[in-house]
């Protein structure tokens, strides 16, 4: 069996927009049957600030209503071995792109990308952060994210021939 391809998710803090991606990716590529082929992981430009923590309670109580477990991910800092050890690498915004193409070597920029390039139809490359926000700031990066990861995963089932 080939190795896994490995995504990143990022985002700033790792506790919401990251944290849900991830799980939304790894739901439905267990759903397609495609769980053995991905590593999914997710990190922050500053998830320092948030080491350890488990995602926003917000984020775990709306992403369970839509059948995604968030429970067992933790925040964690990118790291520059990150930038060896995935494929692609994926930021929720332009703020946290231009942190990772500063910390990447020049080798690696081309892993790097929006997570929003997968859903093209929406132009618009960001999703926000809804950390400052109401509950439906959270319903929108579900909404968001589960439209890229379906584009991601259609993407991979493309370049790997797989349907």
């Amino acid at each position: 069996m080939a190795e896994p391809y490995r995504i990143l998710f990022v985002c700033m803090g790792n506790i919401c927009r990251s944290p849900i991606a991830e799980a939304v990716t790894r739901t439905m590529a267990q759903q397609q049957g495609l769980a053995a082929m991905l590593l999914l992981d997710s990190a922050g430009t500053h998830g320092h600030y948030h080491a350890g923590e488990a995602p926003d309670v917000r984020a775990r109580r709306i992403a369970a209503r839509r059948g995604y477990d968030l429970s067992r991910l933790r925040a964690r800092s990118v790291i520059d071995a990150d930038f060896d050890r995935f494929d692609r690498i994926l930021a929720m915004d332009e703020a946290n792109l231009f942190a990772l193409q500063r910390q990447s070597s020049e080798e690696n920029r081309s892993k790097l990308g929006f997570f929003l390039d997968y859903a093209p139809g929406l132009g618009i490359n960001e999703v926000p952060d809804p950390y400052y926000g109401a509950d439906s700031g959270f319903e929108r990066v579900l909404d968001l994210c589960e439209l890229a990861a379906s584009g991601l995963l259609a993407d991979f089932v493309r370049r790997r021939g797989l349907r």
